[in-house]
């Protein structure tokens, strides 16, 4: 498993392919999606595909913490119940294991029935992880996690990354080339195109490779320019 970043300027799709993975552009009116999307050999936009289903096995943390307005141990199992697992034992288990790979297991342990709406804005991003692991996916999107988040809690963040990469696929959105430098293996540079006579513009991928090459010798100009800070 790796961890892939996308960067680039404001406004050049990073935030939309990385939710064409997992279908949520589905949920925006008006929003079309065309061409096809292949995961394990299945394109993920083909009619007989449940987005659904897409979701469960591709799951996504946001950019600002979303906890639930339940308490920590229902906010966990929230994803579990409605997929059918019923049995407390069950859920006591799949509640910790999924706290304990969020780091967050030994500072909740006694408090499981609080409200999440208590804890601080790092707790919650690591709840919302632990949440979305919780239903066992295999791939995990991140658009721009610590964004909200102070320092010290996006260490923990990055920290937290690097121990899940052992048992999940991780692409993260991130606007912060030294975190994309931190934390990935492998870097997608998207930039926007303009088109002066219809005013439009277009964001493109402009390159995809490791992350070191990306950082000390990337083939396009443009992402030289993009990653030595010329602009962006």
């Amino acid at each position: 498993n790796q961890i892939t970043a996308f960067i680039g300027p404001s406004g050049c799709g990073k935030t939309t392919v990385l939710r064409c993975f997992n279908r949520m552009n589905d949920l925006i009116p008006g929003a079309r999606v065309e061409g096809t999307l292949t995961y394990q050999g299945i394109d993920l936009y083909d009619p007989q595909v449940s987005a659904v289903e897409v979701r469960r096995r591709i799951g996504m943390v946001f950019q600002k913490p979303n906890p639930f307005p339940k308490s920590i141990y229902d906010n966990v199992a929230y994803g579990p119940r409605i997929n059918g697992v019923k049995k407390k034992s069950q859920l006591d288990d799949i509640v910790e294991r999924s706290l304990r790979n969020a780091a967050l297991w030994d500072e909740v342990k006694d408090r499981l029935k609080a409200s999440a709406l208590g804890m601080s804005g790092g707790q919650q991003q690591r709840l919302c992880i632990a949440r979305t692991i919780a239903t066992e996916p295999d791939v995990i999107l991140m658009d721009e996690p610590c964004s909200a988040l102070d320092p010290i809690a996006t260490a923990r963040i990055e920290d937290l990354m690097q121990e899940l990469k052992s048992r999940f696929t991780i692409l993260i959105v991130t606007h912060n080339m030294q975190q994309a430098a931190r934390v990935s293996d492998r870097t997608a540079f998207f930039s926007v195109e303009m088109n002066s006579e219809s005013d439009t513009r277009t964001g493109v991928l402009v390159e995809y490779d490791r992350t070191d090459k990306m950082f000390s010798n990337p083939t396009d100009e443009r992402t030289e320019n993009y990653v030595t800070g010329r602009f962006g």
